[in-house]
């Protein structure tokens, strides 16, 4: 019988606890690749509670519960998720760890699924646990999967061959780079685990979950430059199996546990930032010497080739057009009062479906009309969808999956009648001097994402304003929309990357914002690549690229808030809006996009 209410699901779940002799277990939103976007299969911490963001977690006790969120998801953890049968615990004040230490009564055990969480997490929770008389276990298969009665089988999509072409490399020559990076520290071996590291790393890709072109794998990569690609049979193609060649053995998905301990004796490296704790405890009962070390594809797949480089234009170029249609149409429609935020989403979707190529979005489209614009990581759905209001603010943050590009762009309208107020302009204008001064911005080779971060705020805290998220992430080529390990963002804050230096052909976001809660949000975001700085220097300087080419709303702009150089920046960025756009424009849709871009 299916539990239809999230309180039976609760119920159903304390019961299979009790069958295991646990007292306790913690339900992340993870898969077994510690994956940002998971497949529906894996959506146990949805399933179970109503939540539908991207990151948080759930305890759940005999006579307890608690769901875990940060401040992005204060709100939505509200509304989506039953305050009679979850505390709400805000992180990082609090963590699941340190709550069950509290609330759980001495002498409790509690289960944890050692393939949704990693090693470091596992490691540190069982030392609090027992300074507390708690022990923490893993679990011999999950017990939400126990009770979960319709849960959705991992997709079955076929992987595909990603063309060399675009990605300016050939898997045979970056997996002899890994080779040569194992031989040089002296191991036999590495797990591979992210999903966007094995498709980098075979030019592979595959439609097993939303927003992601990844396939569900796992690869043993070896210092003679061989490989074992671990895949559900039904996925690999001739076509795929010809592109891997000789050197990639391919073995089902469901023996790469067991396979682990073929690795008696040998020295293997594992990332703890992308391996779950079941891969760490598999090599150690094998018998394999394991080494901490960070995934050896990281850095190579975040500094794109000259390929990608001109796919990541060519997919911006047509990317551009769509999201030009759409503010046009929007600008008709939207005053009238007819369009909701739904509605909204839908239309810009289409938009970009007429190109003809778009593979998915990026990630879900932020459609965010009035309040909902100051929540940014807001998600639309039928619940929470609203009319986007005639004389409000609108922001839309949205992205494509192309085969030669993946696009991440936000902008901020005003939906007339009428003129946005004084404020809205001022704030507006003020995220705008820090999005044209940190894409102005050159600074020395191997400079970090954290130094330069201020650089998008100064404006706004001469306003004595700020805003709560990052400036910019990392960015891949038809792969993850958020790409580490590069980010630019304060020093010291809860993500990594902020110390990473900045290197040639790394792509990141530059997406300053203002949030007034419960009123509208400004956020104003275009892609950048980083390129050797046009000027005399001592020493190798770099600088930023615009990638993304959509005109900005100057609505709400105050042009006497703007210096000459930023005007300057302004025209030569609507110059070059204009040239590569209308060429693909025409009629009305052209007219559109002159006037858009004629000089401030």
């Amino acid at each position: 019988m299916l539990m239809q209410t999230y309180e039976a699901r609760l119920d159903g779940l304390r019961k299979e606890l009790g069958k295991r002799g646990l007292d306790g277990f913690v339900i992340p939103i993870s898969d077994e690749h510690m994956s940002e976007y998971v497949g529906s299969y894996a959506q146990r911490l949805k399933w179970l509670t109503g939540f539908g963001g991207s990151a948080g977690s759930a305890v759940v006790l005999k006579d307890r519960a608690a769901m875990f969120t940060d401040g992005r998801y204060t709100v939505q953890v509200r509304e989506q998720v039953d305050g009679k049968l979850y505390d709400y615990e805000d992180v990082p004040a609090t963590s699941p760890a340190k709550w069950i230490a509290e609330a759980a009564p001495e002498g409790a055990t509690i289960g944890y699924d050692a393939w949704l969480h990693g090693i470091e997490w596992a490691e540190s929770a069982e030392k609090l646990f027992a300074k507390k008389g708690l022990k923490l276990v893993p679990v011999d298969g999950n017990p939400i999967d126990a009770i979960w009665d319709d849960q959705p089988e991992p997709s079955a999509a076929e992987a595909a061959p990603h063309d060399e072409a675009l990605a300016g490399r050939s898997s045979a020559d970056k997996r002899a780079e890994v080779a040569d990076w194992l031989k040089r520290e002296g191991y036999d071996a590495t797990v591979i685990t992210a999903l966007d590291s094995v498709a980098w790393l075979l030019n592979m890709r595959g439609k097993d979950v939303d927003n992601t072109p990844v396939a569900l794998s796992y690869v043993l990569a070896h210092a003679d430059g061989t490989a074992e690609l671990f895949i559900a049979p039904e996925k690999v193609t001739p076509a795929l199996a010809q592109h891997l060649g000789n050197a990639v053995t391919v073995r089902p998905r469901d023996q790469f546990e067991a396979s682990l301990a073929d690795l008696e004796g040998k020295t293997v490296a594992v990332d703890t930032n992308h391996a779950v704790a079941g891969i760490f405890h598999a090599l150690e009962a094998g018998g394999a010497k394991v080494v901490r070390d960070g995934d050896p594809t990281i850095m190579p797949k975040a500094i794109k080739t000259p390929a990608e480089h001109q796919g990541h234009r060519d997919a911006q170029a047509r990317d551009g057009v769509a999201v030009s249609r759409f503010l046009r149409w929007l600008g008709i429609e939207a005053p009238k009062g007819g369009v909701d935020e739904l509605a909204a989403a839908a239309k810009l979707r289409e938009f970009r479906e007429d190109c003809g190529i778009l593979r998915d979005a990026s990630f879900d489209t932020i459609s965010a009309a009035a309040g909902h614009a100051a929540l940014p990581h807001y998600k639309v759905d039928e619940d929470s969808n609203i009319p986007i209001p005639p004389s409000s603010i609108y922001l839309v943050d949205s992205g494509g999956q192309y085969d030669d590009g993946t696009t991440d762009i936000t902008r901020t309208v005003w939906i007339g009648p009428g003129e946005p107020s004084a404020e809205m302009v001022e704030r507006n204008t003020r995220v705008l001097k820090g999005h044209i001064q940190l894409a102005m911005q050159y600074f020395p080779d191997q400079t970090t994402g954290g130094a330069l971060d201020a650089l998008a705020r100064m404006h706004l805290w001469q306003g004595g304003v700020d805003y709560g998220h990052g400036t910019g992430h990392g960015v891949g080529s038809y792969l993850s929309v958020h790409e580490g390990p590069q980010r630019i963002s304060k020093p010291g804050g809860a993500f990594p990357g902020t110390e990473t230096p900045l290197s040639e052909g790394m792509i990141l976001s530059n997406e300053p914002g203002y949030y007034k809660p419960g009123e509208y949000g400004i956020r104003i975001e275009n892609l950048v690549l980083v390129v050797e700085a046009p000027i005399a220097s001592e020493g190798k300087y770099l600088g930023f690229e615009t990638l993304t080419f959509v005109p900005l709303d100057r609505t709400l702009v105050d042009k006497g808030l703007l210096t000459e150089a930023e005007i300057g920046w302004w025209n030569r960025y609507h110059e070059q809006v204009e040239a590569i756009l209308g060429p693909q424009m025409e009629g009305e849709d052209f007219d559109w996009l002159k006037e858009q871009c004629a000089p401030l």
